[in-house]
């Protein structure tokens, strides 16, 4: 886990513009500096800059991309920017947006981390606060489960498997930085089955979904290639886990461990580990040293299934 003593926001503003996947409107996002314990906010500024805190609370229904909603104001498709900033260890940061949901851009977190650079870190005269794990918790749906653990640092194991000769099985096991976020995660993208786009549609979804921003998987390959890495799918289920995961509100020291899980239950996770609060502390660098052993990222990609 990227870690340090005292608390981080941007040094100046970046923004981007572009059109939602799901709901095809466009909208523009700015993110600006935000001073100490805001978190990561939200603010509708259509709607007289209503705050909307990425927090386990505000997530609202979670089909396809996970949604935030306060006071009946909804926000659609937050993950793949909440795991940019997570990932680089952003603490507190405004979010300006003039929709009613994030762009997607080209489908991946790249984007972000970009004007996450163009903006820059700044530390805070404020110490920083981690939500440590202390008990395991697990959520299981069938086959689907996911579960976090007791760690000193922030590690996460994301198994997928789609019947696809492109995807099959495949599995991503890293400790979480902007490091290993940007090199391994930060590129893949989006994806969805060609034989799912018209129903998905019929249900009002991904209105503004194109070949510019998903990858289209065809029965037996890829409709717009090439793929950015032979395991982009699972590296992408990854970034989506990340990017549920920072609904904590906090930065989390655990291992999280997802097999075959989505957004439905990663924010279930998140809502059951706060409501538990026997299941973690709030620590400071001085209560709780991360271990200082070096950790090489793990990216095992198992053989696509017949």
């Amino acid at each position: 886990m990227f870690t340090s003593m005292f608390q981080t926001t941007i040094q100046r503003s970046s923004s981007a513009e572009g059109v939602g996947l799901h709901t095809g409107v466009f909208g523009h996002i700015r993110l600006t500096p935000a001073p100490a314990d805001t978190g990561i906010v939200f603010r509708r500024v259509d709607l007289d800059n209503l705050p909307i805190e990425a927090q386990g609370h505000n997530v609202a229904r979670v089909s396809y991309a996970t949604s935030l909603m306060k006071q009946g104001v909804l926000l659609s498709t937050t993950e793949h920017l909440l795991a940019a900033i997570y990932s680089c260890g952003i603490d507190n940061v405004f979010i300006d947006i003039d929709s009613i949901e994030i762009p997607i851009l080209d489908g991946s977190a790249e984007p972000f981390m970009q004007m996450l650079e163009q903006s820059g870190i700044r530390k805070l005269r404020r110490k920083r606060r981690y939500l440590k794990v202390l008990q395991p918790l697990e959520v299981v749906e069938g086959d689907r489960r996911i579960g976090i653990y007791p760690a000193d640092e922030f590690h996460v194991r994301c198994y997928v498997d789609f019947p696809h000769p492109l995807v099959g099985q495949q599995e991503v096991e890293m400790v979480v930085n902007p490091e290993t976020f940007r090199h391994l995660l930060a590129r893949a993208r989006t994806f969805c089955f060609e034989r799912d786009i018209e129903p998905l549609r019929s249900m009002g979804l991904i209105r503004g979904g194109s070949l510019e921003n998903a990858i289209v998987l065809t029965n037996d390959g890829v409709m717009n290639g090439p793929l950015r890495f032979p395991d982009e799918f699972g590296r992408h289920k990854a970034l989506d886990l990340i990017g549920d995961l920072a609904l904590a509100g906090l930065p989390l020291l655990a291992r999280v461990e997802a097999h075959k899980a989505g957004h439905a239950l990663h924010t279930q996770l998140v809502s059951r580990l706060l409501a538990d609060p026997t299941l973690w502390t709030i620590a400071t660098d001085e209560t709780s040293q991360p271990g200082m052993e070096a950790h090489v990222p793990r990216l095992a990609t198992v053989p696509a299934a017949d």
